[in-house]
């Protein structure tokens, strides 16, 4: 596997380093005279040991640099999260260490008025910290303001007051804002910063980690290697030497396969279209996600360096949960679009051939509960491709009595619902395909005709995510390679070395015969562009689409919800994606997958074929047939 070349911010990380080598000296300002050195003393720190026992003062300190977290970047290198340079106001207090307690805050509070007054704000550090900070740890900065504004830094780098220093440090930075925000995740610090005697081998600064999404899943690849920092005291305290002995090791960059384009598109019609939703576009050739977007979602740069308690607090606040990704943390009943897996199941199974025809009549008995057709009207009797095609109610039902629970639950596992797609996020859930052992669970009894119905159009029990419906989605689209969901291509080092790669595989092939996959595309199909069909809306001039619509209720009957599904692949006889849009309903209203669902795919993907264009990825010679991997 090739490397990817990293668009990032590399001169300023060395310049970083180079400050913290060579650190500013402040200019001689002090409150008590500093001691000549004693003509016995050498000002080489080699020569120092440091003997407690006959040279009290004398010793040396090793303390660790944090290194820059590696950057996470789309498939193409495009940068997703990386790092800033930033600065820390600082002051260094004077070697040896005699002030008293109330000098130290005079020396202190001098610099730190004349630097606000610079940078236009006021500095807040109280006396007791300051007098804690020099008891405990005079030896080190003591910090006065963080992360220092461009404005502010612009104002005060050339007008430094004696004995205030700025100190170079990284922060996390997320370049796109709220783009793939649920999927990079954030940042946050390890800890405050510490004000107790120094150790060796603290970090000079803080660290950070990650708490959500890939930042959390990658951290210990990300984090790189601390470097050494050496500070040399003789025997009367005072300083003699400061140096940079290992520079930091960046941390190793992760390359998604995530397209910054795609992403886009999907975040950007969501927005516009969905109040809450989800969008996911997967590669049907090898099983790469391009787009995993959720809707509402979060900018991680409130993340950085810190959240107020406010804004965490609007965040969990909001009734639209903007930090749930619907895109896998989320699981809805299918509607319509479990058809699909219905009627592979019925084919597969040869409970009903192509040709066999059923009524599609508004509503049928089955016990003593009336099922509905969501047409009122007599259809007549239907083929599987136009029951499809309409999305008859009344056809499934029947059908999916008549080829049992067994095959349609088979047919749903092989395609992948019920289990994880075993994407490197935390909190992934499974979705749910009911059997009998759940049903006896749940509600006391086994499987039912009632049961089987509910099932046949995507209701009842059954549970998918959007991830888990695009990825079935690419399965038909491809023929029947059930590739392993991949969201991140490899891990590479700082200078392009790969570390770890995450190739393509294909975990089964499933056993579909020509004649169902071509019942399957000519009905979704005609779904999108035939007489009848449910997708109108998702038409589009210079591509076919094939999918599904899907329309299901959820929740408990006073507070119930709708879930808007469209489902497919493009283009229709050579696909190069597969997606699954859901668009979240409020309480109360009526939403459809054919007005609300489908739309929002036409949105994405007019943009990426007005005049032919298509993106490099999809560029590609269709695949071999790979080597098959059980899972």
């Amino acid at each position: 596997m090739k490397f990817v070349r990293i668009c990032g911010n590399l001169r300023h990380l060395w310049i970083a380093l180079s400050l913290l080598a060579v650190p500013a000296t402040p200019r001689a300002q002090t409150l008590m005279p500093t001691p000549a050195p004693s003509p016995n003393e050498s000002p080489e720190e080699e020569t120092i040991i440091p003997t407690f026992e006959t040279q009290k003062l004398a010793r040396t300190y090793i303390l660790d640099v944090p290194a820059p977290r590696g950057q996470i970047t789309d498939r193409s290198g495009a940068p997703l999260a990386q790092n800033r340079l930033t600065y820390n106001l600082v002051i260094n207090f004077p070697t040896p260490l005699n002030f008293s307690g109330a000098q130290a805050v005079d020396f202190a509070r001098e610099k730190i008025d004349a630097a606000g007054q610079l940078v236009g704000r006021k500095l807040r550090i109280s006396d007791e910290a300051i007098v804690r900070h020099y008891r405990n740890r005079g030896i080190m900065p003591l910090e006065i303001a963080q992360n220092l504004s461009e404005t502010e830094y612009e104002k005060i780098k050339n007008d430094l007051p004696a004995g205030v220093t700025l100190r170079p440090v990284y922060v996390r930075v997320y370049p796109n804002g709220k783009l793939a925000g649920q999927v990079v995740g954030y940042t946050g610090k390890t800890g405050r910063n510490p004000d107790g005697i120094v150790d060796n081998h603290e970090t000079l600064w803080p660290e950070t980690e990650g708490r959500e999404g890939l930042e959390q899943t990658f951290n210990e690849m990300l984090t790189g290697k601390h470097g050494e920092y050496k500070l040399t005291f003789n025997k009367v305290g005072r300083k003699t030497s400061e140096k940079l002995i290992t520079p930091p090791e960046p941390g190793c960059n992760v390359v998604t396969t995530l397209d910054l384009r795609l992403q886009q598109l999907a975040e950007k019609t969501l927005e516009a279209k969905a109040k809450r939703g989800a969008i996911v576009i997967i590669d049907p050739n090898n099983g790469d996600i391009l787009a995993l977007a959720s809707w509402p979602t979060y900018d991680p740069n409130l993340f950085v360096p810190s959240i107020s308690a406010e804004q965490l607090k609007a965040l969990q606040d909001n009734p639209d949960i903007p930090l749930l990704p619907r895109a896998y943390r989320s699981s809805y009943p299918p509607g319509s679009t479990f058809k699909i897996a219905v009627g592979i199941a019925a084919l597969e199974s040869h409970a009903v051939y192509p040709d066999d025809r059923y009524e599609c009549v508004p509503s049928i008995q089955i016990g003593n509960v009336t099922f509905h057709n969501w047409k009122k009207g007599d259809r007549g009797a239907l083929n599987f491709v136009q029951a499809l095609t309409e999305s008859c109610d009344t056809w499934f039902y029947q059908v999916g009595i008549k080829t049992g629970s067994g095959p349609i639950i088979d047919w749903a596992l092989q395609l992948g619902f019920g289990a994880k797609c075993g994407i490197p996020l935390r909190g992934e859930v499974e979705g749910r395909i009911p059997n009998d052992d759940y049903m006896k669970a749940t509600h006391g009894r086994k499987l039912l005709n009632g049961d089987i119905a509910n099932m046949s159009i995507g209701q009842g029990d059954v549970q998918v995510t959007p991830l888990q419906m695009a990825q079935a989605l690419g399965v038909i689209a491809n023929g029947g390679t059930f590739y392993q969901t991949r969201l991140v291509q490899q891990v590479q080092t700082f200078d392009n070395q790969i570390v770890s790669a995450y190739q393509v595989r294909a975990k089964r092939a499933l056993d579909l015969s020509p004649d169902t996959l071509e019942q399957l595309r000519t009905g979704m199909t005609n779904v999108v562009n035939g007489a009848g069909g449910t997708a109108h809306q998702a038409s589009l001039d210079n591509v076919e689409v094939a999918g599904k619509t899907g329309t299901a209720q959820w929740g408990p009957k006073n507070k119930e919800r709708t879930a808007a599904w469209f489902a497919g692949f493009l283009p229709a006889d050579q696909p190069r994606y597969a997606f699954a849009a859901i668009y979240e309903g409020d309480v109360g209203s009526k939403v459809h997958g054919g007005s609300t669902a489908a739309p929002m795919i036409a949105e994405v993907f007019k943009e990426i074929y007005q005049g032919q264009i298509v993106t490099n990825h999809s560029q590609r010679r269709a695949p071999q047939q790979p080597e098959i991997r059980r899972a």
